[in-house]
């Protein structure tokens, strides 16, 4: 499995309030069966229980995939296997998607990306 550099997406307010960064491992390698956990991390001066954070799967020639997204608890997308959960570690700003008995259809680019739902956030 690989997965890409994360993606913020676009960030508007009315307020000069800073935009997070997001940092995703460059790659990482897992085998059939085997469990592999991906980490993203939020940029210090933001926290990330302001946000709701998505997880993302793209394979080449297709369309990103919408995984789950997580704020207090997890919701997957519609058909997404049990296998793929999402979890928070707030206390050190990051984010995880977990999958388990990994399989060779899920070599993907994985994007991590988040946004708010406040008036002028999105």
């Amino acid at each position: 499995n690989t997965c890409s550099p994360a993606v913020s997406l676009p960030h508007f307010s009315g307020s000069s309030s800073q935009s997070p960064v997001l940092t995703q491992p460059p790659s990482m390698a897992a085998s059939p069966g085997q469990t592999v956990k991906i980490s993203c991390s939020m940029s210090s001066g933001v926290t990330v229980q302001s946000y709701y954070q998505s997880w993302l799967q793209q394979t080449p020639g297709s369309p990103p995939r919408h995984l789950l997204y997580y704020y207090n608890s997890m919701s997957r997308g519609s058909g997404v296997p049990d296998r793929f959960s999402g979890s928070k570690e707030s206390s050190s700003n990051v984010w995880y998607l977990t999958i388990t008995n990994v399989q060779a259809e899920d070599e993907a680019d994985y994007y991590c990306a988040v946004w708010t739902l406040s008036a002028t956030n999105y």
